[in-house]
């Protein structure tokens, strides 16, 4: 059996307009991944628009106004192989897109490509990803100093642009030394896929051969288990199956597990994954496990298995660092919006909101301010209005973060510093 490379998720984050689609569309372009005969086709619909300078863009975005309409482009096209692992692209071309798609638990990113524009440098939307980025646990990246043939591929440009962004890394606290900046032209492909003539003075990978450069995310095995369920099924003649990611920790057939928050113990029967048994379950499996002793009606979407001799925490309340993505007015203790950890979605209340920070640096600009707004980032106390599992994001990472939704739309995003367990 041919060993399967590890996986990687890679969200492609940075200003809008900074050139993220052309980079990503430049790249499948050249790895052989978008089929001649569309590129083609949009090259000449492109020059009938009067946009006859064939940008990769347009060819992304048609890629997925024809993958939403069901048509001949599969989403494959976002898969990109590399010697070592196999990449998934997160393209998040809007803000909410891009909480959406690095909370929801599948696609969480193990690490970034920030596109920085060398002509504008860094923006505002370049500091609110970072920032993001770094709260939501992403901490390895690659920087893309895009639009070089815009400066002629100018090594001072280059220089001035990498020195803003290092600053800018350097304050949220990641490595400067681990990162590679890559001078890069998505739209000619100079140093996308492969390396570039034009770049004679730079010496690094290209954005592709970075992905090589990337340590695997480090699978879990050695904390407690927390398998959040997604799904509870009643199989006629096997009996009750949970279906959930399993986060960390390792499952074996044979073992008690408790799910929280009911607090009822089963013993687990069988674990398969894909339709085939499997004697243990790892971080990263997706998995069915048959447990006797329990009923579907005794668990819920949001509940999570863990062993009894160290179970997933109930919380009475939790401390977090949150960063306030939008909200029309203003938050305010006592405000009750519902709280996305995992697969659980739990009301919670807002009942301190101790301090506003500097995203920036972490230092503390106020203390227990009366109201948070849009772009605020601040240590809050929430309470969850039903019993809940979260753990702190120190702890066990992936059950560690949440989003905070209210009317549609994600209005914060943030991590558990602390918790006071349920009694």
């Amino acid at each position: 059996m041919v060993k399967e490379k590890e996986h990687i998720n890679v969200a492609i984050i940075g200003h809008v307009d900074h050139g993220k689609s052309t980079l990503i569309g430049r790249m499948m372009y050249e790895a052989g991944l978008i089929p001649e005969h569309i590129i083609e086709q949009y090259k000449k619909e492109a020059e009938q628009k009067g946009k006859a300078t064939f940008e990769f863009a347009w060819v992304m975005d048609r890629l997925k106004e024809e993958r939403e309409r069901g048509l001949t482009i599969d989403v494959a096209h976002r898969k990109i192989e590399t010697e070592r692992y196999m990449i998934t692209i997160i393209d998040c071309p809007g803000h909410r897109d891009f909480i959406k798609n690095m909370i929801t638990g599948t696609s969480q990113a193990d690490a970034a490509i920030l596109v920085v524009d060398v002509v504008e440098g860094v923006q505002p939307q370049t500091k609110e990803h970072t920032f993001l980025a770094r709260t939501l646990g992403i901490n390895q990246m690659i920087v893309a100093i895009n639009k070089m043939d815009r400066v002629n591929y100018d090594q001072k440009k280059y220089e001035d642009v990498k020195n803003q962004v290092s600053k800018l890394l350097k304050l949220v606290g990641y490595k400067i030394e681990e990162i590679p900046f890559i001078p890069t032209s998505a739209y000619y492909g100079d140093n996308v896929y492969k390396g570039s003539e034009k770049t004679t003075w730079y010496k690094g990978p290209t954005v592709f051969e970075a992905f090589d450069l990337l340590k695997p995310p480090v699978k879990l095995v050695d904390k407690p288990l927390r398998i959040p369920v997604q799904d509870v099924y009643s199989i006629k003649g096997v009996g009750t199956v949970p279906v959930g990611r399993v986060e960390s920790g390792v499952l074996k057939v044979g073992d008690k597990v408790v799910f929280e928050p009911p607090g009822i113990v089963g013993e687990v029967k069988s674990i398969e994954m894909h339709h085939e048994p499997m004697q243990e379950a790892r971080p990263g499996d997706n998995i069915g496990f048959n447990v006797r002793g329990v009923s579907r009606k005794d668990l819920r979407r949001g509940d999570v298995a863990g062993h009894p001799d160290n179970p997933p925490t109930v919380v009475r309340d939790f401390t977090a660092q949150i960063i306030v993505l939008q909200h029309p007015t203003a938050i305010t203790v006592g405000y009750t919006p519902v709280v996305h950890a995992h697969t659980a979605q739990v009301a919670c209340r807002f009942v301190e909101l101790q301090k506003k920070i500097d995203p920036r640096t972490g230092a503390v600009k106020e203390e227990s301010p009366s109201f948070l707004k849009t772009g605020d980032s601040a240590i809050v106390k929430l309470e969850p209005t039903r019993p809940m599992v979260i753990e702190k994001v120190k702890d066990i990472p992936p059950l560690g973060r949440f989003a905070v939704r209210d009317m549609g739309m994600t209005i914060a995003a943030g991590m558990v510093i602390d918790l006071t367990p349920r009694k």
